[in-house]
């Protein structure tokens, strides 16, 4: 089928190409027939930049973005300063705004300039907030964004609202959870080395909930985006729509690995402690908090459903934990 019969726009450009949600996003746009400019600071290593449709420019996200946008129909912006557990940049809250606030914004006015109609911005769930007490965030809730990362993706998708208002370009803002696939970082991918290294982890007596995303459904939910239009701002809330505990994750990533997880039942109080006392509480409260999305709007309006089951996700995601990147 050709993009027009699948009702996808012709020309797409993805910044952030060579991350988690790019990979797993271009081969559907490629498979679908459109024609991409896929964007990173580094060169690709997958198979979909030899594809004849797809034309690689490395840029960084300062950079003039006018070029970017010529002879584009849409734009779906995943590049950004992501969130570290630990950053040592000197100003967090510039750096952030910088990159994901300023250059999502210029990126944006360039694609208004140059006729595009539809720019999908990847958000995130923090933009809500850091945990959910008695029921899941939904896209009526105020945000409340509470740290750098979170408050400049907030703060850019106030801009881009405002810039929606005042030209055709319409906006789809996608709020997800924490990602995985292939490439995964951060606590995941310190997860699963030590589940295959068969370490023993004092993960198995925690009863939260918390939503995930496998990066094959999310690059689903950004297609039906592109499939039905935006008309000024919208905001959709996204996850697998699986909510399980730390326990319940960890005991899957296990299975999916064919590497039985080693859990031993340590009580949450005692790991809060262990966090007070080494300065990584934070680190544990995400281990230990719910975070629950509703994302029944985008599957009512878009027609959207996960491509994937979580225990699907994770075995396409942790086939080789051994040479997952780290990083927290």
């Amino acid at each position: 089928m050709t993009p027009d019969e699948l009702n996808l726009p012709s020309r797409v450009l993805v910044t952030g190409a060579t991350g988690v949600v790019g990979n797993a996003l271009i081969p559907l746009l490629l498979d679908a027939g459109c024609k991409v400019r896929a964007t990173a600071r580094h060169a690709p290593t997958a198979p979909w930049a030899c594809h004849p449709d797809c034309e690689f420019v490395c840029r960084d996200l300062e950079a003039d973005p006018t070029p970017l946008t010529a002879n584009i129909d849409a734009v779906v912006h995943l590049a950004a300063r992501v969130h570290v557990m630990r950053d040592t940049s000197a100003d967090p809250w510039t750096a952030n705004r910088r990159i994901n606030t300023e250059a999502t914004l210029a990126l944006a006015r360039a694609a208004a300039a140059a006729g595009v109609r539809q720019f999908v911005f990847m958000s995130t769930i923090k933009v809500n907030g850091e945990a959910t007490m008695d029921r899941p965030y939904t896209e009526a809730d105020a945000p409340q964004p509470q740290d750098a990362y979170a408050t400049s993706k907030h703060e850019a998708e106030l801009q881009l609202a405002d810039l929606a208002t005042h030209s055709t370009l319409g906006v789809t803002i996608l709020r997800s959870p924490l990602v995985y696939g292939i490439g995964v970082k951060g606590n995941l991918a310190i997860l699963s080395r030590a589940i295959h290294k068969g370490l023993p982890l004092p993960l198995g007596a925690i009863h939260n909930r918390r939503s995930f995303i496998y990066a094959g459904s999310l690059a689903g939910a950004v297609l039906a985006a592109l499939a039905k239009p935006a008309s000024g701002t919208r905001t959709y809330l996204v996850s697998d729509g699986e909510d399980v505990s730390t326990t319940e994750l960890v005991r899957a990533m296990g299975e999916a690995m064919q590497c039985p997880a080693r859990l031993i039942p340590v009580p949450p109080a005692l790991l809060r402690l262990v966090g007070i006392l080494t300065g990584r509480s934070t680190a544990v409260e995400r281990m230990l908090g719910s975070l629950v999305i509703d994302c029944a709007r985008i599957r009512r309006e878009l027609g959207w459903t996960p491509r994937h089951t979580l225990r699907e996700g994770l075995a396409a995601s942790l086939c080789n934990p051994s040479d997952t990147p780290g990083g927290m």
